[in-house]
């Protein structure tokens, strides 16, 4: 799973290294037991994150796709 999150977040610019991701895990794992009402929010806030990745993925790999075609 943290690879297709860092592969997403590389395609849309962001470069994120594997403990900097782990320790983003860590922080929003604590936070969501002292606070558990945030638990929705975050995980909205996370399927949106993982829902814009995977549209960024798919339409680039598809205009790779195309261009490779008419090439």
């Amino acid at each position: 799973m943290t690879n297709v999150v860092d592969n997403g977040l590389k395609k849309i610019g962001f470069n994120v290294s594997k403990p900097v991701l782990a320790i983003i895990c860590i922080i929003f794992g604590v936070v969501l037991f002292i606070w558990p009402d945030l638990a929705g929010i975050v995980i909205g806030v996370f399927l949106l994150v993982q829902g814009i990745i995977l549209l960024v993925e798919y339409y680039s790999s598809n205009k790779t796709l195309n261009a490779s075609h008419y090439a």
